[in-house]
């Protein structure tokens, strides 16, 4: 009796894993910067929808005086985690979605500078996110208390001190967000080099569209603004771990420099969300309106002037923390002064649009509701400032 050999194919067939999971596999191991983009973006959607929900359950306790749908600490809970998972895992992870995808198409350029850095950037982010939620999982601490942070998303001290949050749920908001920013910041610093070094042959910085350069600035914004409120949560981790006192008062620390590092990056974060905003609507309405845009140095002095500004406004609003008059009055200033790049941008959106064959179609249409509902937002700005 002969003994046949199976046929090679049928032995490759039995091996090969099945499609759905060759497809899983080709994602997971992408460094494509296309398939990286979507992937930032879908992440995004999903947290939205979690944050989303969360947001429902806090409307639906306000929704009543004397409402018991939720505890207080839940409340609290619900707030914190809430408020972190849409600046964070929502804001960042779509703005830097659309950047991968649509910044080397816009050069020239095959892929990032570096492919697999930005993938790094990606799965960092994406532990980071889940990071967070993995506190509603974990049972109490060394000290008791568990479950999710309930600090508020600005983690004022001494709330984050061991006396007002004994578990390990600060820990987890803290090191979420500390290891999200690595890869913000890596992203961003991908995106610069892609940009300064990449462009396709003929390509100036004078003849980027505008949705390069702003997003250019938006990257120089968040590696300039993240690295401090990181400086910021590893102090938390020695305050909480090893028994450093930074933002400690009653040991010599200063729960006020807390407040300091995280709007250094709070305020500037404001304008890394909404720079891409005005990135996208520099591209729709001159499309739209099928004229060139108007005054393109003009636009992209103000973003580079946006961006510079960002970076002085982070205390304006601290003005009850005994800075002292020049101080407050220093910020009130810069704070006022942002609104004259911002300004810019508006005129020339308006003339852009000026004797334009303008075609009302969808993105167009909200290209103008964003128009008026800026110019509003932008004057009651002024007013506060």
């Amino acid at each position: 009796m002969s003994v046949v050999a199976p046929p090679i194919a049928a032995l490759d067939a039995a091996i090969e894993p099945s499609g759905l999971l060759t497809k899983v596999h080709e994602w997971v191991v992408t460094v494509d910067h296309k398939r990286l983009g979507i992937m930032y973006v879908v992440a995004g959607l999903a947290f939205f929808l979690i944050a989303g929900l969360e947001a429902s359950v806090i409307r639906w306790q306000l929704a009543a005086a004397g409402n018991t749908v939720v505890s207080p600490q839940v409340f609290n809970r619900l707030f914190t985690v809430h408020g972190t998972t849409m600046i964070f895992f929502v804001g960042i992870p779509i703005v830097f979605g659309f950047a991968n995808y649509l910044v080397p198409l816009m050069i020239g350029a095959r892929d990032l500078a570096f492919p697999r850095l930005n993938a790094f950037g990606f799965w960092v982010f994406l532990f980071g996110g889940l990071l967070l939620y993995f506190s509603f999982l974990g049972g109490d601490g060394l000290y008791g208390a568990g479950s999710a942070p309930d600090v508020g998303w600005f983690a004022y001290a001494p709330l984050t001190g061991r006396a007002f949050s004994p578990g390990n749920s600060t820990d987890y908001w803290n090191l979420s967000i500390l290891v999200t920013g690595f890869g913000t910041v890596a992203t961003s610093i991908n995106l610069i080099a892609t940009t300064l070094t990449m462009r396709c042959r003929g390509m100036s910085l004078g003849r980027m569209p505008l949705y390069v350069w702003m997003m250019l600035v938006v990257s120089g914004m968040a590696v300039l603004a993240l690295p401090p409120l990181s400086a910021a949560q590893i102090m938390l981790l020695l305050d909480r771990f090893l028994g450093a006192h930074f933002f400690d008062t009653q040991a010599g620390g200063s729960a006020v420099m807390w407040q300091h590092f995280f709007w250094f990056f709070g305020h500037p974060e404001v304008y890394i969300l909404m720079v891409p905003g005005f990135a996208m609507v520099s591209e729709i309405v001159p499309v739209f309106s099928r004229k060139v845009i108007f005054g393109y140095p003009m636009i992209v002095a103000a973003s580079l002037g946006i961006g510079f500004l960002s970076m002085t406004v982070w205390a304006h609003h601290m003005f009850a923390v005994g800075m002292g008059a020049p101080l407050n009055s220093a910020f009130a200033a810069s704070s006022m002064l942002i609104a004259i790049p911002t300004g810019i941008k508006i005129f020339n959106w308006v003339a852009t649009m000026y004797g334009g064959r303008i075609r009302f179609a969808t993105p167009m249409l909200f290209a103008c509701a964003f128009l008026f509902h800026f110019l509003c937002a932008g004057l009651t700005g002024i007013m506060l400032a």
